[in-house]
């Protein structure tokens, strides 16, 4: 591995990590609140929460891909693959529908970070596991309760 340093996140990255979580706890807290009387709200809100978590499953993903570029040659083909399977599962829970797709994207997003958990330590970027586990916590929750008022 080509990487030095384990400064972990910068505050803009903290900043900017936080804010992601903005659509997440906004639409599932909606989920809750907006009445039935508004159906285009209640048909809009779920599929943008379902949208979110897989564009940021797919995400999570790419940044082994960012990590194994650093490799050149050298790129190993377990951080490639990986790379592409929070994409697909991500893909998946699209097509299932809203409320079982939000609790596979819950499910994904644990994924993506037990890999990190294993993977960010060998890039030596275990700085950011702190932070990663909150987003995940807030992030998956937010996907879980979701789930929970589209089924209540």
């Amino acid at each position: 591995m080509t990487m030095t340093g384990n400064a972990g996140p910068s505050p803009w990255a903290r900043r900017l990590a936080l804010g992601g979580l903005i659509p997440f706890v906004g639409l599932a807290a909606a989920l809750w609140v907006v009445p039935a009387e508004m159906p285009l709200a209640r048909q809009a809100l779920p599929a943008a929460l379902l949208g979110y978590g897989a564009t940021i499953s797919s995400f999570l993903g790419a940044i082994h891909w960012g990590l194994v570029m650093r490799d050149g040659p050298a790129q190993p083909v377990s951080s490639l693959l990986w790379g592409v399977v929070p994409s697909l599962l991500a893909w998946v829970a699209l097509l299932l529908g809203q409320a079982p797709g939000l609790l596979l994207v819950a499910a994904v997003l644990w994924a993506c970070f037990v890999v990190d958990r294993v993977l960010y330590p060998r890039y030596q970027l275990d700085a950011w596991l702190p932070m990663r586990w909150r987003l995940s916590v807030l992030a998956s929750l937010s996907c879980v309760a979701g789930a929970a008022a589209l089924l209540r």
